[in-house]
């Protein structure tokens, strides 16, 4: 008897082993400014999960409500009655006056009596775990810098000799950086020789912006100005802080 021929388009001549996909880390192309001039310097490559991380306003709300309830002193304290100075005599006698029955004059409703209820020394911080606030600060970013208001600086921010808070000013006005566009952060780090009068220069324009150390850097100081200015050096730290790959995190071009 014949072999019946199977259609080509049959299950039978189905691939036994399907094929398989690979999802390809694109790297983000940024580019390097020169400090003060703020003109192009060169081009560099970081790793998707640096500066492509996908938006997740959850995470950014944990994270900045973590670092709140830490600044948080919690230090308000109160006396009740039984802690406030005073004598305990029975302010009148129990029956026959026709008023409401006392105790001593240190009770919570007179007069510098104690405090029914009142706030004791409390720690008010909470906890996160630790990859959850290391990917705020990946989304925060990276929100930054597809909107354009992430700008990466090649070289450390230095003051000109003999310039002071003036020449700090001038840069803002030149930029648009200032109070009437929504302030600044400018981002330094210590890994490299800086310049410590910048600090008390910056200070004198402090409605313009504020510079900081990237180890004082919360999320939240990455969200609430209008642009962040940051040096390379301060941005390789933080990423290499949270660090999910092994490897370097950017490369030049």
């Amino acid at each position: 008897m014949p072999e019946i021929a199977q259609d080509p388009g049959s299950a039978s001549s189905t691939p036994q082993h399907a094929p398989t996909f690979y999802t390809l880390d694109s790297p983000v192309l940024t580019t390097l400014y020169a400090w003060p001039q703020l003109e192009p310097s060169r081009y560099a490559l970081f790793k998707s999960w640096c500066l492509d991380a996908p938006m997740r306003r959850d995470i950014l709300h944990r994270a900045v409500i973590y670092e709140a309830d830490a600044t948080r002193q919690g230090t308000a304290s109160t006396k009740w009655r039984f802690e406030v100075h005073g004598s305990n005599r029975k302010l009148y006698q129990q029956k026959g006056t026709g008023r409401a029955r006392v105790r001593d004059k240190k009770s919570p409703i007179r007069r510098g009596g104690g405090v029914a209820f009142g706030p004791k020394p409390r720690d008010f911080s909470t906890e996160l775990q630790r990859k959850v606030y290391a990917q705020a600060f990946k989304i925060a970013l990276s929100y930054r810098y597809r909107k354009g208001e992430l700008i990466i600086l090649d070289n450390k921010i230095r003051l000109p000799e003999n310039t002071g808070a003036r020449f700090l000013n001038n840069v803002f006005e030149a930029n648009r950086w200032g109070k009437g566009n929504g302030r600044s952060l400018l981002v330094t780090s210590t890994l490299e020789a800086g310049d410590p009068e910048i600090f008390k220069e910056m200070r004198e324009i402090g409605e313009h912006g504020s510079l900081k150390d990237i180890k004082d850097v919360d999320v939240k100081d990455l969200l609430e100005t209008g642009r962040v200015v940051i040096e390379q050096s301060a941005l390789l730290n933080l990423l290499t802080k949270h660090l999910d790959e092994p490897g370097p995190v950017m490369k030049y071009l």
